[in-house]
């Protein structure tokens, strides 16, 4: 059984400049909650309640979000009660632990610091700038799999070819629909190298193996520990298999998937769907208008 996950949250943020100089990108927020709210949110609804958050400089702000702040939930006491009990709620949802990764030197180097807060144990790995959006939590769907497997578990969706050289992608026997047993990982290939179309999602469930594989691991692209290349190195010690899961996924460390995820996400709240969609069916009419004139000119 999985008890534990792992949130890397140390990168730099660098696509969302000026916005993350003095704000982790995690903390960007989708309508009213911080990216990072979301990704805890899904480890806790797959039954998960001791997280590790590896952050780094500047991240202090996330540790902060999942603190007590007695001021403020004093004066939301008196004022408003929903909004005090939420409050409440985001201090009381995980046994939430922070380290920091010292250096920024790739995926994998952060994950090796959780080394000894996992121990001999199986855990999960979320990033922390992708929400997954599901009926069942993806980490649930990958924790299913890993009672039946006993082996690392990737969770990969599939992408338009044109896109494979921003991600890692996997390569192996299909077991089923869902399912291939793993035999490549390459890390964001040309198309013509590409093994596949199926895309890491920045979703695992991984075995303390991968701790030694990271060891093995030399700096790749970018001169970083490349978490893929880990994988590749893991390979060779145990089965790894992925998991096509049922979702829809937000990479928010793109600055366009961040603006269509908001307006997803406000579609989906009852309280805006209705004048918000009103909102944009105007701004396309304005829109169509402005580029039905520019051709007449």
């Amino acid at each position: 059984m999985i008890k534990k996950a792992v949130i890397p949250a140390a990168g730099l943020g660098t696509r969302f400049l000026p916005a993350t100089k003095a704000q982790p990108k995690e903390m960007l927020p989708i309508i009213d909650a911080p990216t990072i709210q979301y990704v805890v949110q899904e480890a806790v609804n797959s039954g998960i309640e001791d997280i590790l958050i590896i952050s780094g400089k500047g991240k202090r702000a996330i540790e902060d979000h999942f603190d007590r702040n007695f001021e403020l939930e004093e004066r939301l006491q008196q004022k408003d009660e929903e909004l005090y009990k939420e409050m409440r709620k985001l201090s009381d949802m995980a046994n939430i632990y922070f380290i920091r990764q010292k250096e920024i030197v790739g995926l994998g180097d952060a994950i090796s610091y959780a080394r000894q807060h996992t121990g001999d144990e199986p855990f999960a790995v979320l990033l922390g700038d992708t929400i997954v959006d599901s009926v069942i939590p993806v980490t649930q769907q990958l924790m299913d799999m890993y009672d039946q497997y006993h082996s690392s578990i990737i969770a990969v969706e599939t992408v338009p070819a044109d896109k494979v050289d921003r991600y890692g992608i996997v390569g192996g026997k299909r077991i089923s629909d869902s399912i291939l047993q793993l035999d490549q990982f390459v890390e964001k290939p040309s198309v013509e190298m590409a093994p596949s179309n199926l895309a890491i999602a920045g979703r695992y469930i991984l075995t303390p193996e991968i701790f030694r594989a990271i060891e093995e691991t030399p700096k790749g692209k970018n001169n970083e520990i490349q978490l893929t290349d880990a994988l590749e190195n893991l390979l060779k010690r145990e089965k790894i298999y992925s998991h096509t899961f049922e979702g829809t996924r937000y990479d928010i460390g793109n600055k366009l998937d961040f603006l269509k995820t908001t307006v997803e996400f406000a579609l989906k709240r009852q309280e805006f769907a209705d004048p918000f969609f009103n909102f944009l069916k105007e701004i396309v009419s304005s829109h169509q208008a402005y580029l039905d004139k520019t051709k007449t000119l």
